[in-house]
């Protein structure tokens, strides 16, 4: 472990880093989309994988090596949608794409009216879009253009006017449009006795990095949908803080509010953030010092076979020898000691012999590894015959 620690280097620890920040983004995607359903199925199979290796089960082994020729492609099909939200997000974040928010007047309207739908028993939804596109997944409705005023807001949900059931895209100080129509979430866990607004809002939220207000009619109640979750607001009072969180991630003004954001968010996901570091570790502890060619000494034990009958083994002088082997160091760490053993075929006792030269064909040792020398290279048996004192 410490000629392990005296290789690290600037850039290898850099290279962990790098590694640590990918498979930290990879956990925090796929814990928040379908695909966290498939991590224990996924990491069971790599386990039986590796089993089947170590055990050296040749068709298991080939079988699930022909599953992972085509485990990339299972994976485009089956998360696609997940996929692309992924790489829209790095785009967006690459561009530092931002959203166009209300001012903060307009946002003390939209609490205001939410509130006010709320205790008169109104349903809305509304989004607020964050700072990936939001185009491909919303459909119908009527583009209106029109300034948010709570006037406007009142005659859009308004029970009797047509629009009253889709949902109103704010943009800026704006209604961009309304009487939309939304994805519709299958996860009725978290929707729980939400309804279709209820559904639809976080169908938005399971696809994109929007905020949706939801109010329900049925019990009065405030919700918003954000990052996958659908979230019940016990006071409306609560509702002003969470939007106005969520702007400072879609709008960041500055340098500093965005270290901030981003410190949020990593302090959020820190259990996944320690996973992927202690993965990054692992892998470059097995990859990367573990590939370095090394000799390396093993006390292996004699194992006499064949021992004719009418003969008994007094002694053996050494029982045990001192073999170098060449090797990975990965692969010395991986082999067990009972993979380790010299035979000596004692069959030919009874012609006299006595001694017996080590040679490569005489030591047991995983294929991994290659016999370099044995000390001492001989071993002397004491043999007698049975009835001789």
């Amino acid at each position: 472990m410490i000629e392990l620690l005296r290789e690290v280097r600037l850039a290898p620890l850099i290279d962990v880093m790098i590694v640590t920040v990918m498979l930290w983004v990879a956990l925090t995607w796929m814990k928040n989309t379908r695909a966290r359903l498939a991590i224990p199925g996924m990491a069971l199979l790599g386990v039986l994988y590796l089993l089947a290796q170590r055990l050296d089960l040749q068709v298991t082994t080939w079988i699930f090596q022909g599953f992972f020729a085509v485990f990339v492609l299972i994976i485009v099909v089956v998360f696609q949608e997940d996929l692309r939200r992924l790489l829209e997000s790095i785009t967006v974040w690459s561009f530092r794409r931002e959203a166009p928010s209300p001012s903060r007047m307009v946002l003390d309207l939209i609490v205001r009216v939410s509130a006010r739908f709320a205790q008169e028993r109104v349903g809305a939804l509304l989004i607020l879009p964050g700072r990936t596109p939001l185009e491909r997944h919303l459909q119908g409705g009527t583009y209106l253009d029109g300034r948010v005023s709570e006037e406007l807001l009142q005659s859009i949900f308004d029970p009797r006017t047509p629009g009253h059931d889709g949902a109103i895209l704010l943009s800026g100080d704006r209604v961009e449009r309304f009487g939309i129509h939304l994805p519709l979430s299958t996860d009725w866990n978290a929707i729980g006795q939400g309804g279709t607004r209820h559904a639809a809002a976080l169908g938005l939220a399971e696809r994109s990095d929007a905020l949706c207000i939801v109010v329900s009619e049925e019990r009065g109640s405030i919700s918003i949908a954000l990052n996958g979750q659908l979230t019940e607001l016990p006071q409306a009072e609560i509702l002003h803080r969470e939007v106005s969180n969520f702007l400072d991630y879609a709008r960041p003004h500055s340098t500093r509010k965005q270290v901030k954001a981003l410190h949020q968010r990593i302090f959020a996901k820190w259990r996944e953030g320690c996973i992927a570091a202690a993965l990054a570790s692992g892998i470059w502890f097995i990859s990367i010092p573990g590939m370095s060619e090394m000799e390396m000494e093993r006390s292996v034990p004699v194992i006499v076979d064949n021992l004719p009958e009418g003969y008994t083994m007094v002694s053996m002088e050494p029982e045990s020898i001192t073999v170098t082997f060449q090797g990975r160091r990965r692969d010395f760490l991986l082999a067990g000691s009972n993979q380790f053993r010299i035979h000596i075929d004692a069959l030919l006792v009874q012609l006299g012999r006595r001694t017996f030269q080590i040679t490569p064909d005489l030591v047991s040792h995983p294929d991994s590894l290659r016999f370099v020398s044995a000390n001492p290279s001989r071993v002397r048996l004491d043999i007698k015959k049975t009835g001789e004192e």
